[in-house]
């Protein structure tokens, strides 16, 4: 079993889901995995959230316990002696701390990269929550809730979103890294309106800048939970 690399608290994912074309993420696709499809849809996902109570090894690194991070990214499987891992492949991850970044791109070869980033979480009659994070310009993903929990639907989308279990990084275009995640069932906010501000082509390369133009199948905000991320291995 392996052991245990990284514990947190992820809350708050505000999480806006667009369908594309598989063609677009053919570049980003691990070897030895395949696009996990939705009744026939391949979704790309744009994800905000907060690192809480950040733990490292069983460390707390100061000044990087609290984080916002943003990230863009796809779903895929893999068939490990005969069973599927359903895990997701991110594009890009976007952090406010630099040493975040250098150690997860340089150990990990992960797509990490620093940028001022900050939220909003307001509840009053409704729930507020707002990432943003700068590159050239303020970028903005802004989720307006109920502010009632509710359990998510079986074979529903948020499922599909949601319970992806596995981490998969394309190293080399034939060495690809996994990592399991572990963490409860989470419950999801009813949306009740949104905001997406994103220069996606900026921020993430011109192969996605029409997403900046289109609309996202669903948007919505779970409440998340205590994490644990394991140590990965090399298929």
């Amino acid at each position: 079993m392996s052991k245990t690399f990284l514990q947190a608290e992820w809350r708050k994912l505000a999480m806006a889901n667009y369908s594309v074309d598989k063609n677009v993420l053919a570049h980003y696709l691990p070897n030895k995995t395949e696009f996990d499809l939705w009744n026939g849809t391949c979704y790309v996902s744009l994800v905000g959230f907060m690192f809480q109570n950040t733990k490292v090894l069983g460390l707390k690194i100061p000044f990087h316990t609290d984080f916002e991070e943003v990230n863009l990214r796809f779903y895929v499987r893999y068939k490990d002696e005969g069973e599927w891992k359903r895990g997701v492949v991110f594009i890009k991850e976007i952090v406010p701390k630099p040493a975040l970044t250098f150690v997860a791109n340089t150990i990990y070869k992960e797509n990490y990269e620093t940028m001022p980033m900050k939220h909003v979480w307001e509840t009053s009659a409704n729930l507020t929550v707002e990432y943003k994070w700068k590159k050239k310009r303020w970028n903005s993903f802004k989720v307006i809730t109920e502010p009632i929990l509710a359990s998510i639907a079986v074979n529903s989308e948020e499922e599909f979103i949601t319970e992806h279990y596995w981490g998969y990084t394309k190293v080399t275009d034939v060495k690809t890294s996994d990592y399991g995640v572990e963490h409860p069932r989470w419950e999801v906010y009813k949306t009740i309106d949104y905001l997406i501000d994103v220069d996606f082509g900026s921020v993430y390369g011109n192969e996605f800048d029409f997403l900046s133009r289109e609309k996202p199948k669903s948007v919505f905000l779970a409440e998340g939970s205590k994490i644990k991320v394991k140590a990965g291995k090399f298929l």
